[in-house]
């Protein structure tokens, strides 16, 4: 499996995807071309996490930061099939928005359950979904950007995601 977590290939398909559908830069403008990918993985304050093109997709990256959302190490994260990410009566509203995604290309806004590996459930909120395309437009998978995420018990509507 490629280790993806400090790959420049893999960080301009998730950056130059992202710029060229949603129109804003995934890493601000601040952070130089030489740190943006370690601030991706290590520092960024959202989640972020991508599947693979599989019938039943592989997380093939997720940054620190949802790595903690999800209590999952990276070892974990990235042989998990990213339909688990959501409960099973969760599972088909996911696909579907999924679906969405595909059709679109992304969709901003999403809000949805997610459980960790323990099986603590939580909200996503505001999250963007899009796409991953190379500069040949071929499909690649999918990549969401987490936000702000919520415990379904006891945090406060709208909380950061913690760092």
């Amino acid at each position: 499996m490629i280790d993806r977590r400090y790959d420049i290939s893999f960080f301009n398909l998730l950056a130059d995807s992202y710029h060229r559908l949603i129109g804003q830069p995934l890493v601000p403008e601040e952070i130089s071309s030489d740190r943006a990918v370690q601030w991706l993985y290590e520092d960024a304050p959202f989640g972020l996490l991508a599947h693979n093109t599989a019938p039943d997709p592989i997380f093939i990256y997720g940054n620190k930061t949802a790595q903690r959302c999800f209590e999952y190490t990276w070892e974990e994260l990235t042989a998990l099939p990213s339909r688990l990410s959501a409960e099973p009566a969760e599972q088909s509203e996911r696909q579907h928005f999924l679906e969405r995604v595909e059709k679109d290309g992304y969709v901003t806004g999403y809000r949805g359950i997610r459980i960790t590996k323990y099986g603590k459930r939580f909200w996503i909120e505001d999250a963007t979904v899009w796409d991953l395309t190379d500069e040949s437009g071929k499909f690649c998978g999918q990549a969401a950007l987490l936000p702000v995420v919520e415990d379904v018990q006891n945090a406060a509507p709208g909380a950061k995601v913690q760092s």
